[in-house]
């Protein structure tokens, strides 16, 4: 028993010094939480860690410096800061997107509001899970683990055992299970394309909705016909949706000829545009059915 301690206490000091030098603290003390270095001078970390354009950053090397927000992607909850990374490496992404295996152990590292390297180690307890982002989008592969994180370690890597990049410690679960947004080639490439100035991804709507279930029971409170569809429950300003002419209570019944019994097939619809295209949406004022075009161009 002892051996098999001695190896896996060598193999967690040993994933830790070789990615160690890459996790940042964000914030200070406990307030905010954790990032890694995935370029020079980029740094991903959780987009609800952050408070405003600028964060302070604690490097690996103790140095406290300025960073700026570059990018964010708050489907994932997912955001890049610009700064000075010094010498710190480059966290090492898989070569490939495969899913880890139930079981397969993994080390969690960070440094919470700049605190000290913090390394623990846990293993796969659900592979390939799926959930919902901050924004209701599916998220795909999220892996949950078993390794303990204190407070304030959001935002930090998730590795495998040779050091390579699993995902990014997000979620806290009941039962002290961690929740990581998977990092693969695609996210990566989303993110640095993003804090280089890309496109800011799939068309948004700018509206928040209920759920069919919530739309016919409301409906019915005000005494209107059960219809399927999403029920507008707010619009941002500004948005291609105010542009449309959507307001609060419609209800919005099709996506471009599909009927609509969820928000997956909103999101569908939209993924389907491009940044300047449109979108034709069929929509519910009270018992009166109408046809909106929606565009999504400057």
């Amino acid at each position: 028993m002892s051996s098999v301690l001695s190896e896996l206490q060598t193999a967690v000091a040993e994933v830790a010094e070789r990615v160690g030098p890459s996790v940042v603290g964000l914030g200070r003390g406990w307030g905010r939480g954790s990032g890694v270095v995935i370029a020079p001078g980029r740094v991903l970390t959780n987009a609800h860690n952050l408070r405003g354009e600028e964060v302070t950053v604690v490097r690996a090397d103790g140095e406290r410096t300025g960073a700026r927000v570059s990018a964010t992607d708050l489907d994932l909850d997912l955001a890049v800061l610009d700064l000075d990374t010094g010498e710190a490496p480059a966290v090492e992404w898989p070569e490939d997107d495969a899913v880890p295996a139930l079981g397969t152990p993994v080390v969690a590292l960070a440094d919470p509001g700049g605190r000290g390297l913090r390394a623990a180690l846990g293993f796969v307890t659900v592979a390939g899970r799926r959930f919902r982002g901050p924004r209701g989008r599916r998220v795909e592969g999220a892996i949950e683990h078993s390794a303990p994180l204190p407070r304030g370690s959001s935002g930090g890597p998730l590795v495998d055992a040779d050091g390579r990049l699993l995902g990014i410690n997000s979620i806290r679960l009941e039962g002290g299970l961690i929740l990581a947004l998977p990092a693969t080639a695609k996210v990566r490439d989303r993110l640095l394309g993003l804090a280089g100035g890309d496109s800011a991804g799939p068309p948004r709507l700018g509206v928040a909705v209920a759920p069919p279930r919530v739309a016919r029971r409301m409906r019915r409170a005000v005494g209107l016909p059960e219809h399927a569809g999403l029920l507008v429950r707010g619009v941002e300003g500004g948005s291609p949706a105010e542009r449309a002419g959507i307001q609060k209570g419609d209800l919005l019944a099709a996506a471009a000829g599909r009927e609509l019994d969820g928000i997956d097939g909103l999101y569908a619809a939209l993924d389907s545009l491009s940044g300047d295209g449109s979108l034709t949406l069929t929509v519910v004022r009270g018992t009166e059915d109408r046809e909106v075009q929606v565009s999504f161009g400057p």
